[in-house]
Order: structure tokens, then sequence, then C-alpha cells
């Protein structure tokens, strides 16, 4: 069976999150590639030269030097076609402000609790 996507962008700067999330998602098919970016400037740089064009982007808030939310003003500047790409916001963090945050920000489908499962992956295809 082929993978419901072509390209899903993981964004995180913990090197066991990123791993543990790619397993999951290698393992339930979610994506013909997986590319991750442990620094989001270097997302942004990517995606505002073309060097990726994924079809979903799995996104953690707290990170150094740029958080998700700093993140998503630098994307939200960038001229590339953002219509058909669905970002989720993968966090284990429990702050209020952060779930409201990210359910107000337009580029946000929703907000994913730290570990990635697969009941999620399943419904984020359905």
């Amino acid at each position: 069976m082929s993978a419901p996507f072509k390209l899903c962008l993981l964004i995180d700067d913990n090197y066991i999150d990123n791993f543990v999330t790619t397993r999951i998602l290698d393992t339930a098919n979610f994506a013909e590639k997986i590319e991750v970016y442990q620094s989001p400037a270097s997302a942004i740089e990517a995606l505002r030269d073309g060097k990726v064009k994924p079809d979903v982007i799995f996104l953690d808030i707290r990170m150094p030097l740029m958080s998700g939310f700093e993140f998503l003003q630098e994307y939200d500047k960038l001229n590339i076609d953002k219509n058909n790409i669905k970002m989720y916001m993968l966090s284990s963090s429990l702050d209020p402000t952060d779930i409201r945050k990210s359910s107000d920000n337009k580029y946000i489908t929703q907000f994913i609790h730290k570990p990635l499962t697969f009941q999620v992956l399943e419904d984020i295809c359905t």
C-alpha cells in the first residue's frame, strides 16, 4: 500500500523525539519520505529555497533560537503555496496558552501531544 503523503517535514530540536517520531511515521507508512530539521531556521530556508515541498509538517513549540510560534511568523512571510500543506503542532507542552495559540493559528490544523501515536496518524489520514 502506498503512503498517503509524499513528504513529511519534522521540525524538532530533540534528537530522541525525532528518532521516536520518525520510527512511528516509518512504521505507519505515513509518507514516502520524511525529512527532519532540528533547526526551525534551516527548515524555513529549505522551504524558501524550494528544497522541500512537504504535504505535512509536524512542528515542535519549545526550541532554542526559534520557537514553533516564531517559525510560524517566518512561515507566514514565505512566498510559497501553503494551501496543500497540513501543519500539526506536535508538542509535550500542557500550557493552555500554547494550545490556544496553536488552535488560533491559521496554519495549524491540530495540536497533538507527544508522543505521536498510530491512532493520531490514522485520524489524520481519514
